[in-house]
């Protein structure tokens, strides 16, 4: 696919006299595809795992430069213009290629299908608890098929002798019973560094591979970093983002997106005003206070698509509140507005926001701002939340929304906190599309 995508249009344009004949055109271009992708090891992952739009584009920029380097070392002269519109149908199709296997994966892993069978190795408590984990998640690649207690208590008082050759004999055999062909191992107090050696050993001459998790919970890979110390693997785990390169690009999106998308869209914006103030009686504009960056209060502003006096009417409605934890929701609220209902099923309420990102105040990407009252409730872990800006948009407006439950929502600010980065932020605008049209858990 990568090469046909790649090569036939180039040797079209070829024919057509936009450069170097029809053959020689497909034959570099089609190799340079392939190539490219090799070298970034595209194709050494499971089937579909490069599921994102992101690393195709990366490659595509990769062999834009390959190519440019090729025609200035044999002296080819070749029209931009005429090439650039050549070379985008490798980048659609492989694309679209790469996400169409990627949702395929996850279907037939949702059927039990094209799975790594995994014996868990490790102490009762840690190794159920990996389990259970993994149990929960119908998209990894790993199916937990049971689990092995290295050694005895008695066996355990000598840690010299952990993992020694009578508990390798052990996991060996108990995974040839389950036949599985993954070995994940639970570091303990019984886990040393020549046991897992000779742990290793054993199983890779019996065809079987051995994973160490290290109990690391929503860490992206770019914050892992493999390092050697007196000859031990050292797994460094780096912070998120907070200044740099990145960061500075992060402020120009928010400052020229926020403006671009005003402006763009100042027709909808001035339409759904004059709608608010026709519906209804009440302020076009609905002021909030809502907590930001470093438990800063700032005014929030959205189309309002209440009743003019729904803050007065909330206490009577705690009792039907539908979400758990620190937010309020109700699916049928009846402070909504029949205009409000479609403004919030489709987010147009939320256009204001745009102004709180050009004066500073929030950002395009970003946990859910907070009420105030929400945050007196937060522990330490929720208020971890509030150490970036929030945002119009992020993971959890991208991932259900109000359909979600609190842990479930906290869980994804965290994740985005923790492991921010700007090609992500990219991805989440990307999604958001998504997410607005179909109104999933919008209420």
């Amino acid at each position: 696919m990568d090469l046909l995508g790649a090569a036939l249009p180039a040797g079209a344009l070829g024919a057509a006299g936009g450069g170097p004949g029809p053959l020689p055109a497909a034959a570099v271009v089609g190799a340079a595809w392939p190539l490219i992708a090799a070298l970034r090891g595209r194709y050494t992952g499971e089937p579909g795992e490069s599921g994102a739009v992101l690393p195709v584009l990366r490659d595509w920029l990769a062999m834009l430069g390959l190519l440019a380097a090729v025609c200035v070392m044999v002296r080819l002269e070749v029209s931009a213009g005429a090439w650039l519109p050549a070379l985008l149908p490798c980048l659609a199709l492989t694309a679209a290629h790469r996400r169409l296997a990627y949702r395929r994966t996850l279907a037939l892993r949702r059927r039990a299908r094209g799975l790594r069978r995994v014996l868990v190795v490790g102490e009762e408590g840690a190794a159920d608890g990996l389990t259970a984990r993994m149990g929960a998640r119908t998209d990894d690649e790993y199916v937990v098929v049971g689990g092995c207690v290295p050694g005895s208590a008695e066996d355990a008082v000598d840690a010299a002798n952990a993992v020694g050759a009578a508990d390798a004999a052990a996991v060996l055999r108990r995974a040839a019973e389950l036949d599985a062909d993954t070995v994940f191992v639970v570091p303990g107090r019984w886990t040393t560094g020549e046991g897992l050696r000779r742990l290793a050993w054993a199983l890779y001459d019996d065809g079987r591979s051995l994973a160490v998790v290290p109990g690391l919970v929503d860490v992206s890979r770019h914050r892992l970093r493999l390092a050697r110390a007196a000859g031990m693997t050292v797994l460094h785990v780096e912070p998120a983002a907070r200044r740099g390169l990145p960061v500075l690009l992060k402020r120009i999106t928010d400052g020229v997106g926020a403006l671009l998308l005003a402006v763009l869209l100042s027709p909808v914006l001035l339409g759904v005003a004059a709608a608010v103030r026709l519906s209804s009686p009440g302020p076009v504009i609905y002021r909030q206070v809502r907590v930001g960056r470093g438990r800063v209060p700032f005014r929030m502003w959205k189309f309002r698509t209440m009743v003019e006096a729904a803050d007065r009417m909330r206490p009577a409605l705690e009792a039907a509140n539908e979400h758990d934890g620190g937010m309020f929701k109700i699916r049928e609220d009846p402070r909504v507005t029949r205009l409000g209902r479609v403004l919030r099923r489709y987010s147009l309420d939320e256009l204001p926001q745009l102004f709180n990102v050009l004066a500073g105040h929030m950002s395009l990407v970003g946990p859910r701002p907070p009420l105030p009252e929400e945050v007196e409730r937060y522990d330490d872990t929720e208020l971890r939340r509030l150490s970036v800006k929030p945002g119009i948009t992020g993971l959890w407006q991208v991932s259900g929304r109000s359909d979600l439950s609190w842990d479930e929502t906290v869980a994804l600010d965290l994740r985005y906190v923790d492991n921010w980065s700007y090609t992500g932020d990219v991805g989440v605008l990307a999604r958001t599309f998504r997410a607005v049209v179909s109104a999933r858990g919008a209420y």
